[in-house]
């Protein structure tokens, strides 16, 4: 009998407890909490009030070393496909069109001063699907991918969530590939021409030999 009772004052005293914090809290918030950090000194010396945050008007601070949505910047991407072929869950869609002869200076270069050969009709990134893993932008040899610091991109609409980051319109995109086409054909009208008429088709000149010089081991080329 006596148990019985003790576990009854037990369950009041730990139910009386319980509900001073939460009053205590209550009756706190109507004073904000600091704005101090886990690793501030002054941490749990703060008022005792308010701490959630006035979202959309105050957000946490992301870490600038974070990975969070993916940019792509167009004018240095040189159409490799080398972050689509890596990414492990194919969030990546990557379009190209090969530039032809008297486009090049048309195409430009990127940043670092590399010829871009290739144009980008389509870059599609979908980042409902993204794992943030990061493996794209360590393989991309322009650093035209990147993490931005943007935490916070939700949509309510699945379909927005697909960013394009193409620099061709479809009616530039089929020019580009009707001009391609055009410059294969008069290539092969060219071969088939020289072909009737008996000539070999060019071949690129042969790349020079390395002069003779000494060998690892001492010796010299050839012996």
């Amino acid at each position: 009998m006596s148990e019985y009772f003790s576990n009854i004052k037990t369950g009041a005293s730990t139910i009386a407890t319980g509900m001073a914090i939460t009053l205590k809290h209550f009756f706190n918030a109507v004073k904000r909490k600091g704005d101090a950090g886990i690793d501030d000194a002054d941490y749990f010396k703060q008022v005792d009030g308010l701490c959630t945050l006035q979202y959309p008007r105050e957000a946490v601070p992301t870490p600038a070393i974070g990975r969070y949505r993916l940019h792509m910047d167009a004018e240095d991407c040189i159409g490799c496909s080398q972050c689509e072929r890596a990414c492990p869950v194919e969030c990546i869609t990557i379009e190209t069109i090969k530039v032809t002869a008297d486009d090049l200076a048309a195409c430009g270069k990127t940043s670092g001063g590399q010829q871009k050969r290739f144009w980008l009709p389509v870059f599609d990134i979908d980042v409902a699907k993204c794992m943030t893993c990061g493996i794209c932008v360590s393989v991309c040899p322009t650093d035209c991918l990147v993490h931005t610091p943007v935490a916070d991109f939700s949509e309510f609409d699945v379909s927005n969530m697909l960013y394009h980051f193409g620099n061709l319109t479809k009616i530039e995109a089929d020019a580009k590939r009707r001009k391609l086409e055009e410059e294969k054909a008069a290539k092969e009208k060219a071969a088939a021409e020289a072909a009737a008429r008996g000539e070999a088709p060019a071949r690129p000149a042969p790349k020079p030999k390395p002069a003779p010089g000494p060998q690892p081991d001492g010796g010299k080329a050839g012996e």
